[in-house]
């Protein structure tokens, strides 16, 4: 059996999805997805979730809270969490200044973490669910490096990167079929017994 470890780009796949406007998806059991993605001989070991956690609206942050609180009651499941960078923006037209905010260091988060399993011989295959084209060094780097693991790339819906497609060792698309069978149940139960509930808004 092959060791697969997973690393998501959680907000490649929010985005992705938001595209789509699959808001049915967003309660998405990320553990659920991966294995369908898996083989018969590959054996999911770790799933890696990279994030950053939203402080404004309230609403939306509630909603984060409560999905990343069902993402942690599943096995083997780790986070890691970015940052967001505010930048204050200046309009060329009409003068007016406003705030931005761009979420940083997710892709040297996963970066990182590919290299270190690597390095430490935790995976044979790694699945990688992004379509950022950041992320083409590490991946050239464990082709270069450790010629018997591999890389699959799992482009989230309406994301593409044929940088990436190039370097990985293969590439697939995450279909609605997919993700039709990989969302939480409306209500996940916390092993202290408290029960999260889907958000109203992504029903």
């Amino acid at each position: 059996m092959e060791r697969a470890i997973a690393y998501i780009d959680g907000y490649n796949l929010y985005y992705g999805l938001r595209e789509k406007r699959w808001r049915w998806f967003y309660w998405l059991d990320i553990q659920a997805m991966v294995r369908r993605l898996l083989k018969p001989n590959q054996r999911l070991v770790s799933t890696k979730y990279f994030t950053t956690v939203v402080s404004q609206p309230e609403d939306r942050r509630k909603r984060q809270a409560v999905f990343l609180e069902a993402l942690q009651t599943l096995p083997e499941l780790h986070i890691f969490y970015g940052h967001f960078l505010s930048e204050t923006v200046i309009c060329r037209h009409c003068g007016h200044t406003y705030e931005t905010h761009h979420e940083k260091m997710t892709d040297v988060n996963i970066s990182v973490e590919l290299m270190a399993d690597a390095f430490q011989g935790q995976f044979d295959l790694a699945l990688l669910v992004s379509a950022d084209s950041d992320l083409v060094g590490p991946v050239q780097t464990i082709r270069r490096l450790f010629p018997r693991k591999r890389v699959v790339v799992a482009f989230p819906p309406a994301r593409f990167s044929s940088a990436l497609r190039q370097v990985a060792h293969a590439y697939i698309h995450i279909g609605r079929n997919v993700l039709s069978k990989s969302v939480f149940p409306d209500r996940v139960v916390k092993p202290d017994g408290h029960v999260l509930r889907r958000p109203s808004e992504w029903r």
